[in-house]
């Protein structure tokens, strides 16, 4: 599981990085900590067929009865094919561009909270995670008003090495590479499946770790 990531580039970058025209692109900071229910970069298809890079909200609604909805953040591999997320990852899917992303060590107290990046030449490579999107209308608190909106949510798999030593159970899926974006935007569902794997733990490592819910690298 993953609920906090960073993405440190400045839009232009990101723009470039996945080939989307200026004219297709929101505005954005660079964020070094994105929160569930924080609107964040994606990268999805236009109802043209054209890429674009907008802010969505991150999280899935799912509605629970007498309370607060619940805000799903992460989609697991195993779980693909349930009712709440199969028609978004068979009809939206996207990329959402980040540089690192982390996870808590509940292990000991206070937690520490370990953050990952790509171990590239750069310190902060930019990826993908792979994601899904929806539109969502209704309300998100316990009697609050209705909202519309678009969320976004991405996958998790097993964990790598590198990884399981802080999470022995999940780890987001990474696409690091163009053929792996382009197939996972415009492929068909059975190619896309195929992405849904654990990263090599030889190209990922552990970059920080202490009690900062923040990437300092880019502080």
């Amino acid at each position: 599981m993953c609920n906090l990531y960073s993405e440190t580039r400045a839009v232009a970058a990101v723009r470039d990085l996945f080939k989307v025209s200026p004219n297709r692109a929101a505005v954005f900071e660079p964020r070094n900590a994105i929160f569930p229910g924080k609107n964040a970069p994606v990268v999805r298809k236009a109802a043209d067929g054209a890429w674009e890079l907008l802010e969505l909200n991150w999280g899935f609604v799912l509605p629970q009865q007498g309370k607060a909805a619940r805000r799903v953040t992460n989609v697991r591999d195993d779980n693909i094919d349930s009712r709440f997320w199969r028609e978004s990852f068979e009809q939206r899917r996207c990329l959402v561009p980040a540089t690192s992303f982390c996870e808590p060590d509940g292990k000991v107290s206070p937690a520490s909270w370990n953050w990952f990046a790509l171990k590239r030449d750069e310190p902060r490579a930019p990826f993908a995670f792979a994601g899904i999107w929806r539109s969502w209308r209704g309300p998100v608190k316990k009697d609050g008003p209705v909202v519309e909106m678009d969320v976004y949510s991405f996958f998790t798999t097993l964990p790598n090495s590198v990884v399981e030593r802080v999470n022995h159970e999940r780890m987001p899926v990474i696409l690091d590479n163009e053929a792996d974006w382009l197939a996972w935007m415009d492929g068909p569902p059975a190619a896309a499946r195929k992405l849904l794997r654990t990263y090599p733990a030889e190209r990922l490592h552990l970059v920080q770790t202490g009690y900062e819910k923040q990437d300092l690298e880019a502080a």
